[in-house]
């Protein structure tokens, strides 16, 4: 295609691991998010630069400057951060610049710019105002960035640009080289700064960034296994706190910094972007390894993470209650920032791979002599413990408290590009998860449960629900296979690898998201005009609304409630009898029409956040009420909303 790099060849960037770059080059990239949980006009910039080495001799303040209509402005200045990395890397250092400007007015676009290196290098873009007046946040999903292709991913950058973006998810393995994170991130940098430098960006760390496999990170102890399934990390601690700050610190500031084991760190926080407000979360951090559980399996050969067809056994057998998914700081958080609406009309939770396993024949798919690649070849894994389908009580712990906010999933991972409404009890009774296509693929994966369909009316029999082998409920709404695997300097096409990128529609007015999904070739722009954009992956765009993000069938309804004074009013219903929450959400309009999944006497709370809120007792009842229409006032409300870490 015109003007857009489609080759895979590793010649494209042989110098990879070549750091010395003269002092007008000294900048690589910039991160940055801007906090606005205080207000668009009270928020808080993070910004990190990515340095290559600086040379003796050359000044190590990096100042970061704003245009500010007369003229550039001084708004940070920091010395570049030159901490050993620690590990494989012990003798290189981080090289990262980090600044933190409070009172960011966040109603506005800034043109700021980076100078270091005595002035000579400067490396600018521009802060993004906050869109909260806009009806559509436009999102682009990435993940999986294979290291088999060094050169840019000038496509790509291409496709996103053309969709312009108001915030970018990457969502896990940015790097895949296990001991050479410095060299790979600053390749990193050099293949997507061109889209990240005018827009707010999130990199969250998985697996391959910190330099393993698989990650079970069992709230931070140190593996002795070479494959780590015994739970914790197999690196030197400081090389994955070094790992760590350079993806994350530019984040807003976690939810509860308190290290885990060997003084590692922990990210997990929110970001808010217009009216969407995204949780962020670390589905591998507090994970438990699966060795244990598998010890009760006599004689299982091979890897212990994965369980072939030829070695099922029942999945009770591992659904250990001890075993953890999130932990419960993270089950905290989903759960205090589930009843924040102050500010926003939608939700989303990022984590690194989706909630159940999905990805059951895995590569390589090598034919019989080695020069046929065929996707019928290759194991079919009926359980993958490195997926989120188990341990499966913390798995459906963590639907439960996503499912209360109303809360989409986004998250990478897999290399399967996929859609999938996700169940505890029953099928669809929580939320939809888009799990989005490689960057890269190099590790090809197809869906192909290993049960038959339970139900479904799609012509593709692989539509409809399913159970996967740990016994959890997946209803698989749209799937793109690859064909065939990939081989190494192949650089003529894309076609059959599923690679790619996922853009996510979110609509503030009609509350629904629209998930599209985009192959490699698909994606161009020059002069700001989009050109050959080409097709989307079959079965893709698909949208959702918000109310199928808590899709259990309710069994009792409450009466309706006007709401005077509010619009879009905040309603959390609360079971009187056991005081938990049932759900919280900012509703569509100022009549509330609620439902329960228990009969009885509920708590409704009505109002706006922050402020205050109406409290009233209510029955929840079989059938739905007729007649008289309950209407309260605000300008009553007695009720304070203390906001996020007190909400009641």
């Amino acid at each position: 295609m015109p003007g857009v790099s489609s080759s895979r060849s590793r010649a494209a960037e042989v110098d990879w691991l070549d750091l010395d770059r003269p002092a007008e080059e000294a900048i690589c990239f910039a991160l940055y998010t801007v906090d606005t949980r205080g207000g668009v006009d009270d928020g808080v910039l993070k910004l990190t630069a990515q340095l290559y080495p600086l040379a003796d001799g050359v000044g190590r303040d990096v100042v970061l400057e704003v245009e500010d209509g007369v003229g550039w402005r001084e708004v940070g200045r920091v010395a570049v951060d030159e901490t050993a990395i620690g590990g494989p890397q012990a003798g290189l250092k981080r090289w990262g610049a980090r600044f933190r400007v409070e009172d960011w007015d966040a109603s506005r676009d800034w043109q700021y710019r980076v100078v270091a290196a005595d002035g000579r290098a400067i490396y600018g873009g521009v802060v993004r105002r906050d869109p909260v007046d806009k009806s559509e946040i436009v999102v682009g999903l990435l993940s999986c960035n294979s290291n088999e292709d060094r050169g840019p991913r000038d496509d790509i950058v291409a496709g996103l640009r053309a969709h312009d973006p108001d915030v970018l998810l990457f969502a896990g393995d940015q790097v895949y080289d296990h001991r050479n994170h410095l060299q790979s991130w600053l390749a990193f940098g050099r293949q997507f700064h061109e889209v990240t430098r005018d827009r707010p960006t999130v990199t969250i760390p998985d697996d391959h960034d910190v330099g393993q496999g698989n990650l079970w990170g069992e709230g931070g102890v140190r593996s002795v296994r070479a494959g780590g399934d015994d739970g914790g990390y197999l690196q030197d601690p400081a090389y994955v706190r070094s790992v760590e700050l350079a993806q994350t610190w530019h984040l807003p500031d976690a939810h509860d910094p308190t290290p885990i084991g060997q003084g590692i760190g922990t990210y997990y926080t929110s970001l808010r972007v217009g009216r969407v407000d995204f949780a962020i979360i670390e589905d591998r951090k507090f994970k438990t390894g699966p060795l244990g559980a598998l010890a009760a399996i006599e004689g299982k050969p091979g890897r212990p993470d994965l369980v072939t067809r030829e070695q099922a056994f029942d999945p009770a057998l591992v659904d250990v209650p001890e075993a953890v998914l999130l932990g419960e700081r993270q089950l905290e958080f989903l759960r205090a920032g589930g009843r924040d609406w102050s500010g926003v009309e939608m939700k989303a939770v990022l984590s690194q791979t989706i909630l159940a396993h999905i990805g059951q024949r895995s590569g390589p798919w090598v034919g019989p002599g080695g020069e046929a690649f065929d996707a019928s070849a290759g194991e079919v894994y009926v359980m993958d413990f490195d997926s989120n389908g188990w341990p499966q009580r913390g798995r459906d712990r963590a639907l439960e408290e996503i499912r209360r906010s109303f809360s989409v999933m986004l998250c990478g991972d897999q290399h399967l590009p996929a859609v999938a409404h996700l169940g505890v009890n029953d099928f669809r009774d929580a939320g939809v998860a888009f799990a989005a296509p490689a960057i890269m693929n190099v590790w090809a994966r197809r869906w192909e449960p290993t049960s038959p369909r339970v139900a479904g009316d799609a012509a593709d029999p692989l539509l409809g629900d399913f159970v996967d082998g740990f016994g959890n409920k997946v209803s698989m709404l749209a799937y793109a296979n690859a064909t065939r695997e990939p081989m190494a300097g192949d650089a003529s096409t894309f076609d059959g690898l599923a690679e790619g990128y996922g853009i996510v529609r979110f609509d503030t007015d009609g509350r629904t998201m629209t998930f599209e999904c985009w192959p490699r070739r698909a994606s161009g722009a020059s002069n700001g005009r989009v050109i050959d954009m080409g097709e989307q992956y079959p079965m893709w765009p698909i949208t959702a609304h918000q109310d199928e993000m808590y899709g259990r069938k309710p069994v009792a309804y409450l009466p309706t409630i006007e709401v005077v004074g509010a619009d879009e009013p905040v309603v959390q219903v609360v079971h009187a009898g056991t005081g938990s929450v049932v759900y919280t959400k900012r509703w569509g309009g100022r009549v509330v029409r609620g439902h329960a999944f228990l009969e009885g006497e509920h708590i409704v709370r009505v109002g706006e956040q922050p402020g205050k809120m109406i409290e009233l007792r209510v029955d929840a009842t079989r059938a739905r009420p007729e007649g008289a229409v309950r209407r309260v006032y605000l300008e009553d409300a007695t009720l304070a909303w203390p906001g996020l870490s007190g909400s009641p």
